[in-house]
């Protein structure tokens, strides 16, 4: 009589899937879920929904029930690293634009456990420097640096060869760019084909209407490092994300801008954070996407100790979520928590894993 074998040999044994529920599930990508549920496996979301029902399917799991408003990590669109990271995860953020001067920072900054995309920084003078040695190093810098998340070109030399060079590496070499505004106008950075889709902004001061249309037809993602920057940008017609360039809060910078509980404006804010800083990096779309909640999107979230039901979600969250994120997952692994926090005496983190599965 035949033996049946539950799996072939040398096959992977599938990971186990945690259920997170909690009172309010915001997607972002979908419509607000109330007394909802999210199944992980690894680091990737299964399925979102009612938490009856997502219980139903997994009806041998004990979930993990948070309380509060559950939303995507929040993506910090421009940040400046240095080899001391801020604890960023407090704040819920679980991704980031970062910008680093050399590849030991670059590579002390890929330890954290956060996601995105850290930009190599050049700020060569001029073509004979960069063709002479500056160009070599920089991309020996990019195949060598210690870094498992993406890396991409912070491109801010003065010399417009160099900029156009450093444009065309970024396509030839898939990478991404990002740059300070204030170092180069918009129209500058047009000419030498720096701007795109593969491309995003920080702004620290407000935008001419050109700029603004210029960055409209270029599909580039403008990230608003200042509330005086903002002008303009609140309308919709361009792609906005938040940067802090310290390692502060994206939803508190982000409600700064909100003068009244406007729904409209209010999400336009929320989204801005999320969906809006993945679009800054470039992972807005495909597997592993970041910036919202759905199938096959990088189980990237965090909690928040705010009530709210779908009507008021957005508004609830950008008001009153600033300064009450009570756990930051990162692929699916909690990698700072309120309650572990305050134990050891400590209200920071960016590193170190809590236990998935006890329940918050």
């Amino acid at each position: 009589m035949p033996t049946h074998v539950r799996h072939a040999i040398g096959a992977r044994t599938p990971s186990a899937v945690v259920v997170h529920s909690a009172p309010l599930i915001l997607p972002i990508c979908g419509p607000p879920v109330e007394d909802g549920a999210l199944a992980v496996r690894d680091d990737r979301v299964l399925r979102v929904g009612p938490r009856r029902e997502i219980e139903a399917a997994y009806p041998e799991l004990a979930p993990v029930r948070w309380p509060g408003t559950v939303a995507p990590g929040l993506i910090d669109a421009h940040l400046r690293l240095d080899r001391n990271p801020p604890p960023v995860f407090v704040h819920g953020v679980t991704s980031v634009a970062g910008v680093a001067g050399d590849p030991e920072t670059a590579s002390a900054f890929g330890g954290t456990g956060l996601g995105g995309v850290t930009y190599l920084e050049t700020r060569c003078a001029d073509e004979a420097r960069w063709e002479g040695e500056e160009r070599d190093r920089l991309i020996t810098a990019i195949r060598e640096v210690d870094h498992p998340g993406a890396v991409g070109i912070a491109p801010h030399s003065p010399d417009p060869v160099v900029m156009e060079d450093l444009a065309i590496l970024s396509r030839t070499f898939g990478l991404r760019l990002h740059v300070e505004l204030g170092r180069h106008p918009a129209g500058f950075l047009d000419e030498v084909g720096a701007l795109g889709r593969g491309c995003h902004v920080a702004i620290f001061g407000p935008l001419d209407e050109a700029d603004r249309k210029l960055l409209r037809i270029r599909n580039t993602t403008v990230a608003i490092s200042s509330p005086f920057a903002a002008e303009g940008l609140l309308d919709g017609g361009n792609l906005i994300a938040f940067g802090t360039r310290t390692g502060g809060d994206p939803l508190a910078a982000a409600r700064m801008l909100a003068h009244d509980r406007s729904p409209g404006l209010d999400r336009l804010l929320v989204e801005a954070v999320t969906l809006g800083g993945a679009r800054a990096l470039g992972v807005a779309e495909g597997r592993r996407r970041l910036g919202c909640l759905g199938p096959g999107s990088r189980a990237d979230f965090a909690v928040f100790a705010v009530e709210a039901d779908a009507r008021t979600a957005y508004t609830a969250l950008l008001h009153e979520g600033p300064g009450r994120c009570v756990a930051t997952v990162v692929g699916g692994r909690t990698r700072w928590r309120l309650d572990d926090a305050q134990a050891d005496g400590s209200a920071t983190g960016t590193g170190g894993e809590a236990e998935t599965r006890r329940p918050a």
